[in-house]
């Protein structure tokens, strides 16, 4: 898997959602490694610069992720995720928990929840038009257009398709009660203008399952490129508390 190490002290994994990279990250990076924070800012399998990858699901994104703290020597470490990329890190949590100090999860998805109508149109996309896919999307979501460049022309395309294809909300369906009763450290940060996972309809349904508060910064749906410092804010008071 790709990815940018970036200051030392206290470990934390930072793991993108759909259809986003490691770059999402950019500007929350710098704030933590100031904060004695070493940031590990991660692309999932078939994202990004990281290879490509036959199952690009969130089970088999958890699994890379244990092995990336396997390949780094960390014995454990604090992971926040987006998005989706809750769901990898819901699933890592419940299946190894004692790798985990605390768990920040941002504007991510719930049980069967994971907003599969915004990328219904993505997963239908003719592959062989993959190469108009990218510039579309840098239209739309121009919050994290840098994200979107290592999906351009047509084989990132295809790389595109090919995850949005992977998304399965099954694989979180009942996990709930499981990842509260691990007892890790959770929060939960989302966006005040969340129209993909609303606060109300998902954030609040998951902090009422979990048991723990819901904090809602000022932002869309993409809350670390849009609020980075009151998301570093978060990460770093989760990092010293775990």
């Amino acid at each position: 898997m790709a990815f940018d190490d970036s200051g030392s002290g206290t470990p934390m994994l930072l793991v993108h959602g759909f259809p986003a990279t490691r770059r999402l990250w950019q500007a929350v990076v710098p704030l933590l490694a100031a904060n004695g924070i070493r940031a590990i800012a991660v692309d999932l399998l078939g994202y990004g610069e990281s290879p490509d990858a036959a199952d690009a699901g969130m089970e088999a994104q958890a699994a890379a992720l244990l092995g990336l703290l396997d390949h780094l020597g960390l014995a454990n470490a604090h992971l926040a995720a987006h998005d989706v990329g809750t769901a990898a890190a819901q699933i890592l949590a419940v299946r190894a928990p004692q790798r985990l100090r605390s768990l920040v999860l941002i504007d991510g998805v719930y049980e069967g929840e994971w907003a599969m109508g915004a990328v219904q149109s993505i997963r239908d996309w003719p592959p062989e038009q993959s190469a108009r896919l990218q510039p579309v999307l840098a239209r739309r979501l121009k919050s994290i257009r840098p994200s979107l460049e290592s999906f351009a022309g047509e084989q990132g395309g295809r790389r595109l398709i090919h995850a949005a294809r992977a998304l399965d909300p099954a694989q979180t369906v009942g996990l709930t009660a499981r990842l509260r009763a691990t007892g890790i450290p959770i929060r939960l940060l989302w966006g005040s203008r969340d129209d993909y996972l609303p606060a109300e309809q998902v954030g609040r349904p998951l902090s009422q399952a979990l048991g723990v508060e819901l904090a809602v910064l000022d932002g869309g749906h993409f809350l670390p490129a849009d609020n980075p410092a009151g998301v570093a804010a978060a990460l770093i008071a989760a990092s010293r508390e775990g």
